[in-house]
């Protein structure tokens, strides 16, 4: 019995510290993400995973446009914008 108990204790330890070292920060991450995502709104400034900054000119279920520039209009999905920047 407590061979058992001393092989098992180690392996339940370290899912433990994987779990809140881990997988529970990303998943946190991924929430918050998600939760900007879908709180865009127009004229928002943004800047998307490829480094485009921009303004968003429309918004539509999964896509919205991206106005950059001298007034060049992009579309990108929703998902391909890393975050808002706050002025």
């Amino acid at each position: 019995m407590e061979g058992l108990l001393g092989t098992v204790f180690p392996l339940i330890l370290m899912f433990v510290l994987f779990y809140f070292l881990l997988i529970r920060p990303q998943q946190k991450r991924q929430k918050a993400v998600q939760q900007m995502q879908r709180e865009l709104q127009k004229g928002d400034r943004v800047v998307t995973i490829g480094g485009l900054h921009g303004f968003v000119d429309a918004l539509d279920e999964g896509t919205i446009v991206i106005k950059c520039g001298d007034g060049t209009r992009l579309t990108y999905d929703r998902n391909s914008v890393r975050e808002v920047i706050q002025d």
